[in-house]
């Protein structure tokens, strides 16, 4: 996903998934090897390293997610394109700021996220 063109329809879907709550949809963008990194994996799951590895473990943080955070929405800011990145800029359902760091395989799915909070 080099350009910022491809990025776009991405983001905006992936925004629109996690806006659903729909737990499929959303896991759709992920690769069976997925590691995501989170401050919020970390509080939520009880473990300072905030890692999750793999789908099976993902659905599970992101199942317990949406169950704590009924009205959890986000509003898309800024999508930032790298050569096999992507780095999402989003509100959520309390005004703070999030950005999400994504690699991508080459089907476009991702393989890693690391996110950051403003709050």
């Amino acid at each position: 996903m080099p350009t910022t063109t491809e990025a776009h329809p991405f983001a905006q879907d992936w925004i629109a998934a996690w806006n659903s709550h729909d737990l499929d949809r959303i896991l759709a963008h992920y690769a069976p090897s997925v590691t995501l990194t989170s401050p919020a994996a970390a509080k939520l799951l009880n473990d300072p390293s905030g890692t999750v590895t793999g789908d099976a473990a993902l659905r599970d943080y992101f199942q317990r997610g949406l169950d704590a955070l009924p009205n959890l929405h986000f509003e898309l800011l800024e999508v930032l394109a790298g050569l096999s990145s992507v780095v999402l800029l989003f509100n959520n359902q309390r005004g703070t700021h999030t950005a999400e760091y994504m690699e991508l395989d080459s089907a476009g799915k991702i393989i890693r996220v690391v996110a950051n909070y403003s709050g």
